[in-house]
């Protein structure tokens, strides 16, 4: 094997390892959105230790986003650059500052819980510009993955991990509308929205992130590389 070759191995290898991460990070993020919002466990660890359920949860997308944006191979559009590419960095953009944004309101009822102030009955307040965030990403990624031929990596989006994740994107947002407050009652507009849409989400982006994952076991041993 060429010194060409060898590196070419040696960086191939060192994404597949980020990807795998990415894979864990959004797994193991939407598992515990999932898990904290169930009431036997929000009544079995209280609103503190849940509201910590959410907030690790949110890290780990923002972790897991990161490295989809900057850590994967995927470079800034230019003028060049073909409207998969463009598309599908838009996406990977917009996800990451939704991430950011679920960091501020899971910290912010983390914070509030601490304080015994918070009044939610769940360990977080689903948040309407994280919501919109993801889904404007899932729109961009769906356009990638429709011009998957045209990418700079055509393995970067498929078209049942796109699909998946905007059904989470879409039931994140019943979510965050039924989290409404109403003026005249200071209450949410139904918390079931606020669950349901939690809960149907997290499954979502967890089976996304699993079948990536599965793809990109697929795509290694092909390759010859080591799996992990």
């Amino acid at each position: 094997m060429t010194v060409t070759a060898k590196h070419a191995m040696r960086r191939r290898r060192s994404r597949t390892r980020r990807l795998r991460r990415e894979s864990w990070g959004f797994a193991a993020g939407s598992a515990l959105f999932a898990l904290g919002v169930v009431p036997w466990y929000a009544d079995a660890v209280g609103l503190v230790w849940d509201a910590a359920t959410f907030f690790v949860g949110s890290i780990l997308f923002t972790l897991a986003a990161f490295i989809q944006l900057a850590l994967s191979g995927r470079r800034p559009p230019r003028r060049s650059s073909s409207p998969a590419d463009f598309a599908d960095w838009w996406s990977a953009a917009v996800q990451f500052v939704g991430t950011l944004l679920f960091n501020v309101s899971t910290g912010a009822v983390l914070a509030g819980a601490l304080r015994q102030s918070a009044t939610a009955s769940t360990g977080w307040v689903p948040d309407a510009w994280g919501s919109a965030a993801f889904l404007l990403s899932s729109g961009a990624a769906l356009v990638a993955a429709h011009r998957r031929h045209e990418l700079w990596d055509p393995d970067a989006r498929t078209a049942h991990g796109t699909w998946l994740n905007m059904a989470g994107s879409i039931a994140f947002g019943f979510s965050a509308a039924g989290a409404y407050v109403l003026p005249a009652t200071t209450e949410m507009l139904d918390v079931r929205w606020v669950n349901a849409g939690t809960f149907v989400g997290a499954v979502c982006f967890f089976l996304s992130a699993v079948l990536a994952r599965r793809s990109m076991e697929y795509e290694t041993r092909r390759a010859g590389l080591p799996s992990a």
